[in-house]
C-alpha cells in the first residue's frame, strides 16, 4: 500500500462462489465485484471504503480478508437471509464461462446505505451491480466534484437501459468489456463503439478486450492536458485512443474478478496521484496498473493471489509488461 491518504469508495456485491474450471474447482469462494475492486484498490491508497450487503452465512474468514488489507467494512450491510452466490463453470479457453446458478438472495431489496465519512471520498467507483443502485450511491455523495468510475453488464443493457443511460449522465469514467459495447452500442466496430459510448454522457469510456488489453476513449475537452501528437484518430476528431496491452499469462486458475481488479487498480493508482482531475498520461498509466493487477487474479482461484500481493510484486510486473510492449 503506498503513503497516500485519499479515500476511495466502492460499491458493489459481496458474493460467495463457486466455480469450475477444466483442471479444478473451488466452493464458498470470495466472489462479487466490490471484493475484487476493493482488494486491487488497496495496494494503492487507503483508505478504501467498502458498501455492500451480506448475509448470515457470509464467512467469517472473507471478512477477516478485507480487515487484512486495511479495507473499511463499515459500509457492509448485515442480514439474516442468504448471501448473494454465483455458480459458474469455464471452458477450456476460459474466455467463455456458463452461469449455473445464481441466488439474488441478499441483493433482491437492497439500498446502498453509504457511511457519511466515505461518502465524502474524492474517488468513487460503483462496481458492477443494478443501474438503480447506482443511481442511489450516486445521490449520497458529499464531494463537491468526485471522479466516478462505474461498471456494468449485458443484463442491465437488457433490463435497465434507461436507468442505465441515466448512470452514464452522471459518470466521468464508465469500464465495459467488448461484447456489451457492441451490444449496447449496436456496432460490431469497438471504435465506434467507443465513440457512442462517449456520446452517452462520460468523460472517459474503457472498452476491456479479455486476454487482449483494453482500449480508452477520452473526450479531449475533459484531459487536464491536452494527449501527445499521435494519440488519435483522423476519423474521431476531439477523442484520444490508448490501448493497452494485457499482461501474458502461461497458465490462468480462474479470470473471475479480473475485470473488477483491473478497475479497483486503475481507481487506486488514480487516487494515489491525489487529483480528482485526470490527465491522459495519468488514465493511461492507470489502466497499465489495472492490466497488471488483473492478471494476478487470474492466477489462482477468487482473490487467493489477488490479496497476497505486495506493491513490489505490481511494479515489478509493471516493468516487465512496458519491456514488453515497447519498441525503440
Amino acid at each position: 500500500m503506498s503513503d497516500t491518504q485519499t479515500p476511495v469508495l466502492i460499491g458493489g456485491s459481496i458474493a460467495i462462489d463457486h466455480i469450475k474450471t477444466p483442471v479444478a474447482e473451488g466452493k464458498n469462494l470470495l466472489g462479487g465485484s466490490a471484493s475484487f475492486t476493493g482488494f486491487a484498490a488497496s495496494y494503492f491508497t487507503s483508505p478504501v471504503h467498502l458498501v455492500g450487503i451480506i448475509g448470515k452465512d457470509f464467512p467469517q474468514e472473507h471478512l477477516d480478508l478485507f480487515a487484512s488489507k486495511g479495507i473499511a467494512t463499515d459500509g457492509l450491510e448485515r442480514s439474516e437471509g442468504d448471501t448473494f452466490s454465483w455458480t459458474g463453470s469455464y471452458h477450456e479457453n476460459m474466455n467463455t464461462r456458463d452461469t449455473l446458478a445464481v441466488a439474488i438472495n441478499v441483493l433482491e431489496d437492497w439500498t446502498p446505505k453509504v457511511p457519511a465519512h466515505a461518502a465524502a471520498s474524492p474517488i468513487v467507483v460503483l462496481a458492477n451491480m443494478h443501474p438503480l443502485n447506482q443511481l442511489q450511491m450516486i445521490e449520497q455523495l458529499t464531494a463537491e466534484k468526485p471522479f466516478i468510475a462505474a461498471d456494468t453488464m449485458d443484463l442491465w443493457i437488457t433490463i435497465a437501459n434507461d436507468d442505465l443511460h441515466k448512470v452514464l449522465q452522471k459518470i466521468d469514467l464508465l469500464v465495459i468489456n467488448e461484447s456489451e459495447a457492441r451490444e449496447f452500442c449496436e456496432t460490431s466496430n469497438l471504435i465506434i463503439a467507443g465513440q457512442r459510448l462517449l456520446e452517452k454522457g462520460p468523460r472517459h469510456v474503457i472498452i476491456k478486450l479479455g486476454e487482449f488489453g483494453a482500449i480508452l476513449f477520452s473526450n479531449e475537452k475533459h484531459l487536464t492536458n491536452p494527449p501527445l501528437p499521435g494519440s488519435h484518430l483522423p476519423s474521431l476528431p476531439g477523442v484520444a485512443l490508448f490501448r493497452c496491452a494485457a499482461f501474458p499469462l502461461t497458465e490462468v486458475a480462474d479470470p473471475t474478478g479480473a475485470g473488477d481488479s483491473f478497475l479497483g487498480a486503475l481507481a487506486g493508482h488514480l487516487a494515489s496521484t491525489g487529483k480528482t482531475e485526470f490527465s491522459f498520461d495519468d488514465l493511461r498509466r492507470a489502466i497499465a496498473y489495472g492490466s497488471v493487477v488483473a492478471s494476478f487474479t487470474c492466477e489462482a482461484f477468487s482473490a487467493n493471489r489477488l490479496a497476497h500481493l505486495t506493491r513490489a510484486d505490481i511494479e515489478s510486473r509493471l516493468n516487465l509488461l512496458k519491456n514488453l510492449t515497447h519498441w525503440p
